[in-house]
């Protein structure tokens, strides 16, 4: 575990919205972290979709949600790899 380093405004709407959301500070920051790179590592998957993918892989104990999406995260995939 390591420390990150965020502006006094993230931070305040960290504060705010894991309030919101009933959840810690921590887990609001962790949960928009993953949302965040699910984000950028599938960018074709809606908000929603990525959202359901997540429940989808909770209910299934846990499991890597590259394997939900289909493999290898698309981002990651250059052109020749996927040739």
């Amino acid at each position: 575990m390591g420390i990150v380093k965020i502006s006094d405004l993230m931070h305040e709407n960290l504060r705010l919205a894991s309030t919101a959301l009933s959840r810690s500070i921590n887990a609001q920051a962790e949960h928009w972290l993953k949302v965040g790179m699910l984000c950028e590592l599938y960018p074709h998957l809606t908000h929603h979709e990525l959202s359901r993918l997540l429940i989808q892989a909770e209910l299934q104990g846990g499991v890597d949600i590259h394997t939900l999406v289909g493999g290898e995260p698309r981002a990651l995939t250059t052109e020749h790899e996927s040739r």
